[in-house]
């Protein structure tokens, strides 16, 4: 089996009396799709913190990519290929969808392209772009103002922002969050073409969508997790029931 992509390993956070991640370890592999449930407050957003590096840990290690990344500042994780769907940048509405990508290539690259012919900075920048918004379907909306997308497309923009940055693995932070039936069903569909490349943390509360993309699901309650397996295996847990899933998971 080969190595995870990222490992998290005795991952402990507290602030003052209050423990917010409480030895948390688990694993993504290739070309799977975690996903990472829980009520509110269960500290899935501090972990996510974590991951990503807006919060540095009290104790354990994250590893990504073979490398230890524990310490390593946020726009270096991203750099080295761990992109958070919303992190990456803010979507500018009155600028462009495509500029809204080519502002991602342009940090992965990390030049303002002062040194560069403008019709070449502009290819540089605009292709990988486009290339994106190709892999997510918003290539057709690449010159309309961002703020004119509907609340999916932006979401699903934010997808084509982080692909811009060339990940090796995506954490996706409740991107179903806010859309309509529809949206959230071509959304899963982009997310499990996705996976098969780019291997995904999905934190979602839409329980649909979890059980439809996901290979592994992690169960986090006031933050520890209690639960870790297949989506059947998660569904069908007492535990699991009784602090979060309920009767519906049934």
């Amino acid at each position: 089996m080969s190595d995870p992509v990222l490992a998290v390993d005795g991952l402990y956070k507290s602030f003052g009396a209050l423990t917010v991640s409480d030895n948390i370890c688990f694993e993504l592999r290739a070309g799977e799709c975690l996903a990472l449930i829980g009520p509110n407050g269960a500290g899935k957003t501090t972990l996510i913190h974590q991951m990503s590096g807006v919060l540095a840990p009290d104790a354990g290690t994250i590893r990504f990519a073979g490398r230890d990344i524990t310490h390593m500042p946020t726009h270096l994780r991203a750099r080295a290929g761990l992109a958070r769907s919303f992190q990456i940048t803010s979507i500018v509405a009155d600028f462009s969808v495509l500029e809204n990508v080519a502002l991602a290539v342009q940090a992965r690259m990390g030049s303002s392209f002062r040194f560069f012919g403008l019709a070449a900075a502009e290819r540089a920048l605009n292709e990988p772009a486009m290339e994106a918004l190709k892999i997510v379907g918003l290539d057709r909306r690449s010159g309309d103002l961002a703020g004119s997308l509907s609340h999916g497309e932006k979401r699903t923009l934010e997808i084509a922002i982080a692909l811009a940055m060339q990940p090796k693995a995506l954490l996706l932070d409740e991107p179903m969050a806010g859309m309509g039936r529809d949206e959230s069903l071509q959304l899963v569909e982009l997310l499990r073409d996705l996976k098969q490349t780019y291997p995904l943390l999905l934190v979602e509360h839409d329980m649909d969508a979890v059980f439809a993309l996901a290979d592994r699901v992690a169960v986090l309650v006031y933050g520890k997790i209690i639960a870790e397996g297949t989506p059947d295996a998660v569904r069908a847990n007492a535990d699991v029931k009784a602090a979060y899933l309920g009767e519906e998971a049934a």
